[in-house]
């Protein structure tokens, strides 16, 4: 699998799962500038990196702005929802168990 060979949908998202092993999950996301806002409280670790595009989230009521090249830590059980994103932004987000 190439990590750049990719769709970008007309709305939401697409989530790919890359690796599921050992209490750690890799997901590649593909975003579209139209998203319906959801609030997230998982409960694992997540580290994320943008390669591509910019994204606007509400991390425990703080609003942050990610773009490319950015790494962001979210300890489990944080609220966090993802507000906006530029067309075809591209995560690649790690979960640990």
């Amino acid at each position: 699998m190439n990590l750049f060979d990719y769709r970008i949908p007309e709305e939401g998202e697409i989530f790919t799962s890359l690796l599921e092993k050992k209490g750690i999950k890799i997901n590649r996301i593909v975003s579209s500038d139209i998203l319906e806002p959801v609030e997230y409280i998982q409960e694992e670790d997540e580290w994320l990196v943008l390669l591509e595009g910019q994204a606007t989230l509400l991390i425990e009521g703080e609003t942050k702005i990610v773009t490319k090249g950015d790494t962001l830590f979210i300890p489990a059980g944080t609220p966090h929802t993802v507000l906006k994103t530029v067309h075809g932004t591209l995560w690649l987000t790690v979960h640990i168990y």
